[in-house]
């Protein structure tokens, strides 16, 4: 399969859903296994997850072969228009290279045109050159380095992306907007 944001593929690489709070201890414990030291504590998903106006949490799922699905991985986004802030993104490492990031990359970076973001931010690891080539596909730009930002010791590297602008909610009444002054 190619590389890359534009990547064609036959069938989907996972099936994505809401997060819910029924997901918040597994998930808690997959960022565990992922981030280590840096992962989150079970409060901070629940808050996540109690601010929708905000947020969108999505799970990434993969057949297990049996009839069942298995998480393969997750992401979250703020927005509070103008500004996205892609707050996690998380893949199993058996995985990785099956374009499952990317889906969920997809889909934040849609949920953060949809609710009015120009731009969207994020923060990864000096460390995890994988995720920073990825962002770097989507034309993510380096804008700035938080110094021993991570618990580990690594700094974090601050990446953002322009977003088009969008266009002008299209008038298909026929008729002209008036000042209601």
């Amino acid at each position: 399969m190619a590389d890359g944001p534009n990547a064609a593929a036959t069938t989907p690489p996972a099936v994505l859903r809401e997060m819910v709070p029924a997901d918040i201890d597994f998930i808690t414990e997959l960022d565990r296994q992922l981030f280590g030291i840096d992962s989150w504590p079970r409060d901070m998903f629940v808050a996540e997850l109690m601010q929708p106006e905000t947020r969108r949490y999505v799970i990434a799922e993969v057949p297990d072969g049996k009839g069942a699905a298995r998480t393969a991985g997750y992401a979250g986004l703020m927005c509070v228009a103008p500004v996205g802030d892609i707050q996690t993104i998380g893949v199993l490492p058996e995985f990785e290279g099956r374009g499952i990031a990317r889906a969920m990359m997809d889909e934040l970076l849609a949920e953060a045109v949809r609710r009015g973001a120009a731009e969207v931010l994020l923060e990864v690891s000096s460390t995890n050159p994988r995720a920073q080539n990825l962002y770097k596909r989507y034309g993510f730009e380096h804008i700035h380095t938080r110094r021993r930002y991570y618990r580990d010791g690594s700094d974090g590297l601050v990446m953002r992306l322009a977003l088009a602008e969008p266009a002008a909610p299209a008038d298909t009444t026929g008729t002209t907007a008036k000042d209601p002054s």
